[in-house]
């Protein structure tokens, strides 16, 4: 049996199923793969962004990695990609899923301000 670390509120942490271990691994592979952070950070002003916009946003990604990354994203019902219907422009915004992300990404930010 796998021994079980609590919190301070004293619920599971890890799980002695490590069922709970196994959905933080999960989570960590989407959101901690490279650009989705800033990707999804970025989103979290709650606006519709273009592509253009992304790129300016997450400079150092390339067109190609940014569009499998967008699409990565929007396979996981983290972010929706929508076309106008008038002028046919392709934007993108964060599902309700991708924008229950924001606390958590708010409380990296803060960490990466203070610590790194």
């Amino acid at each position: 049996m796998a021994s079980s670390s609590k919190t301070k509120e004293g619920t599971d942490y890890i799980g002695t199923d490590n069922e709970m271990c196994q959905h933080y691994i999960n989570a960590f592979q989407i959101i901690g793969k490279k650009w989705n952070g800033l990707i999804i950070s970025s989103l979290c002003a709650g606006n519709y962004m273009r592509f253009k916009d992304l790129t300016r946003c997450v400079r150092a990604c390339s067109d190609r990695v940014l569009v499998e990354r967008l699409k990565e994203l929007e396979k996981e019902g983290i972010v929706k990609r929508s076309v106008d219907s008038d002028t046919k422009i392709i934007s993108y915004g964060l599902t309700r899923k991708g924008a229950d992300l924001k606390p958590a990404l708010d409380k990296i930010h803060d960490w990466a301000d203070k610590w790194v």
